[in-house]
């Protein structure tokens, strides 16, 4: 496995990882798959700024996951803040690849001056996110109880920050 920058190729893959948490999982609290257009202009709101996109690659150059550090809030006051995504494509879960890639993504954010903080936005019941983060250093700063709704469910937020 490589971590490294992403590509335009890999937006297809990068959809496809995002569009699966969409329709069967909790991690991401969009109902509707976002199309190509959407991925990619999404793809092309990273890698400028203190917002890096990463994914990690098999030997073939097929995508497993990605990291990335977006805009915490559109506010020029948060400039120094960004806020952190990691997904792995579901048959690559528990193989060390959100590890990985919260390992670069994070010494990105330590090495651009630009960034002084990541937050990261955890559904509440994904024990295996927030263990990742808290193996990282991440300090839990609180909990919006039930304000999501999906599959039927109302669903609540943890809130992790890290001082980098």
């Amino acid at each position: 496995m490589t971590v490294r920058k992403a590509i335009p190729n890999d937006i297809p893959a990068l959809g496809g990882i995002y569009n699966y948490e969409v329709l069967n999982g909790t991690a991401t609290f969009d109902i509707t798959p976002k199309s190509y257009n959407e991925t990619e202009a999404w793809f092309y709101m990273h890698n400028k700024e203190n917002h890096p996109l990463i994914t990690a690659v098999d030997e073939n150059g097929a995508v497993l996951g990605y990291a990335s550090l977006s805009a915490y809030r559109e506010k020029e006051a948060y400039s120094s803040c960004v806020e952190l995504s990691v997904y792995v494509e579901h048959n690559s879960r528990k193989k060390g690849i959100a590890t990985a890639l919260m390992s670069e993504i994070l010494r990105l954010a330590k090495e651009d001056e630009r960034t002084h903080s990541v937050i990261s936005v955890i559904t509440s019941n994904n024990e295996a996110s927030k263990k990742l983060h808290q193996n990282f250093g991440f300090s839990f700063c609180g909990r919006l109880n039930e304000i999501g709704i999906k599959f039927g469910k109302y669903l609540s937020v943890d809130n992790y920050y890290l001082e980098v």
